[in-house]
């Protein structure tokens, strides 16, 4: 089931579960989870991807190991909030999940999130290696965070 607004994803999700989030790039899916009460955002891993079907096994297995309750795909649009070629990879790619799972997903807006996670790693000193290595799930982390947020303003979180 996908959810067009965080609104109608916060009614269809239990009150209490972790949720996931996902930098869905070209070459790499980001992931990052939340706690059991949706409070912190924690960067999981990177999962490079190569069809469909695998990316998507990958990920039906975090969802399983984790009992994951709701998923936030991070949506690229435009910095003029039109949606482009990538947002629409984007859709397709939550449409195509939503046949194979029944968890619910929804999108957040994920313009500057990788800055954001650049900064913050320039911030912490890491290596231009290291960066490379874990800037998608540390932009993952801040596109659920963004989410978490506004479930917790919704009033969506215990």
């Amino acid at each position: 089931m996908i959810c067009e607004t965080v609104e109608d994803f916060a009614a269809v999700i239990p009150p209490i579960g972790a949720v996931v989030g996902l930098d869905l790039g070209t070459k790499t899916i980001g992931v990052a989870a939340s706690d059991t009460f949706r409070s912190v955002s924690t960067p999981l891993e990177t999962i490079r991807r190569t069809k469909f079907t695998a990316d998507a096994v990958a990920l039906e297995k975090i969802l399983a190991h984790r009992a994951i309750t709701g998923i936030v795909l991070g949506l690229p649009f435009n910095m003029d909030g039109s949606e482009g070629p990538r947002a629409q990879a984007t859709r397709a790619f939550a449409r195509n999940m939503a046949r194979r799972i029944d968890t619910p997903i929804t999108y957040w807006d994920e313009r500057l999130s990788t800055v954001a996670a650049g900064r913050a790693l320039l911030e912490a000193d890491t290596s231009r290696k290291r960066r490379a290595q874990v800037i998608d799930h540390v932009a993952a982390g801040y596109i659920l965070q963004g989410a978490l947020d506004r479930l917790r303003h919704l009033g969506a979180t215990t």
